[in-house]
């Protein structure tokens, strides 16, 4: 009997500890919705703008709504990489009194355009991409491969942890809460450049 017994309590452990150590359901859905709405948001904001409303700038040291996507496609490819460096590390559970920002607060400073931060010179656009539609299109593209990533993952994304922003250790999934967030802020500052009085009208 002792001999049956010990297989089925290795059985069970095992499989309490596969459970418990990967991504859950909730996390991954609220990932995913804030990846998918950030995307989106900023697709209507682009919707139909002419070569001039994406050029204009309100001031030489305000970026263009054409340079905020030329940022977000940069900075999104540098996520890609702040995640894939993330999950190598492995989990580190013993990180985690270290996360001092709930989701709520991280998503609300990232987002904050009250608080402006420049940008280091990698990110600072240029025109790497060669044109506006490559630049959406570079974006989109590698934040699909983010969606996938998070609707297939059995990271234990909760487990893992950067520090390698300047709050803070945060866990993954706050890393990908960052990516959607920094999406967010910068589609506000487009708006902020629409906004403009002297932004330019369509022309039929």
């Amino acid at each position: 009997m002792r001999k049956l017994i010990l297989p089925l309590v290795a059985l069970l452990l095992f499989s309490f500890g596969n459970d418990t150590y990967k991504l859950s359901d909730e996390d991954r859905k609220m990932a995913v919705k804030h990846l998918n709405e950030s995307k989106e948001q900023m697709a209507k904001v682009l919707k139909g703008l002419t070569a001039e409303q994406l050029n204009f700038q309100p001031g030489e040291d305000v970026w263009s709504i054409a340079q905020c996507v030329e940022h977000l496609a940069i900075s999104e490819n540098a996520f890609g990489g702040l995640i894939q460096k993330t999950v190598a590390a492995g989990p580190n559970p013993a990180l985690k009194d270290s996360v001092k920002l709930n989701d709520e607060q991280l998503l609300g400073i990232i987002k904050d355009r009250s608080q402006r931060v420049k940008t280091r010179e990698p990110f600072e656009p240029s025109g790497k991409f060669g044109s506006h539609e490559a630049t959406v299109e570079a974006f989109m593209n590698k934040r699909k491969e983010h969606i996938s990533y998070l609707e297939s993952t059995e990271d234990d994304l909760r487990n893992l942890y950067s520090s390698d922003l300047p709050f803070g250790t945060i866990d993954g999934v706050q890393l990908i809460l960052f990516m959607s967030g920094h999406t967010d802020r910068h589609v506000s500052q487009m708006k902020e450049v629409m906004a403009h009085k002297l932004f330019p009208d369509n022309v039929d």
